[in-house]
């Protein structure tokens, strides 16, 4: 029954555009071999140009054996903008690690997404390098990634096609302060390569805690910083979600 509650939701998310996701702050600890994930619903109020309220779901399928490890994200937001009308915008996410090393593991990933709020028709991301498991505690556990991808974005500005190479290196932390409590942080640079004043700064933090079996109550802030936005777009925006997410293992 678990596993049909969440495939249904996968397959109804596949019919919706996508939007900008921090996958690497999302992604599910577990030391157990098959198939995990988990579903969140989430609400926000949040203000960019202007001020929303936000409906978005989240799903997140795993599959690890031995040294490799399968991620997929999709997550689907729909925004009320101004009481006057709505958009919706989302993301789809593919990440492939294979860990040759008991701290070292090496990424390949692909995502596609765009949001209409801030006039991305499409950005497409491929990407690959290695992330190091900074620590051994298993109370908390730091990541360092130091990866280099293809960006291809189109704009609903009037620009032209952009396509570019960029540094994306990131630093996560999970913090399990008590069984039923866990803080997730993730914070990305993405510079790039030609222009390294050409960058953007994405950072997340997530509350989670347990209510009951397999049901968390989570909290979750975003910020963003993008140097070159599109025409008429602020350079930062936050978000504050909050919501209720259902895992499996």
């Amino acid at each position: 029954m678990k596993y049909f509650i969440v495939i249904t939701i996968l397959l109804i998310s596949f019919t919706v555009k996508s939007q900008i996701l921090n996958a690497e702050s999302l992604r599910k600890v577990t030391d157990t071999s098959g198939w995990s994930g988990s579903a969140s619903v989430n609400f926000a109020l949040k203000r960019n140009t202007n001020d929303f309220f936000t409906i978005n779901s989240d799903i997140h399928v795993q599959y690890k054996m031995n040294k490799h490890l399968v991620l997929f994200k999709n997550q689907v937001n729909f925004e009320k903008i101004e009481e006057e009308k709505f958009t919706n915008n989302g993301i789809s996410h593919l990440r492939y690690n294979y860990r040759f090393h008991e701290r070292i593991a090496w990424e390949f990933f692909l995502q596609g997404q765009y949001n209409k709020v801030n006039l991305i028709d499409f950005r497409g991301l491929a990407g690959t390098g290695p992330r190091f498991k900074l620590t051994t505690s298993e109370n908390y556990k730091f990541y360092l990634g130091i990866l280099i991808m293809y960006e291809q974005e189109e704009l609903s500005d009037g620009t032209m096609v952009s396509r570019t190479v960029r540094n994306s290196s990131y630093l996560s932390f999970s913090l399990y302060p008590t069984d039923r409590i866990t803080v997730v942080s993730t914070t990305y640079y993405q510079p790039r390569i030609s222009d390294f004043s050409n960058f953007r700064i994405s950072s997340q933090s997530s509350l989670a805690i347990d209510l009951f079996s397999d049901f968390a109550f989570t909290i979750n802030y975003t910020f963003t910083y993008d140097e070159t936005p599109a025409l008429g777009i602020p350079n930062s925006q936050y978000a504050f979600t909050t919501g209720l997410a259902y895992s499996f293992d």
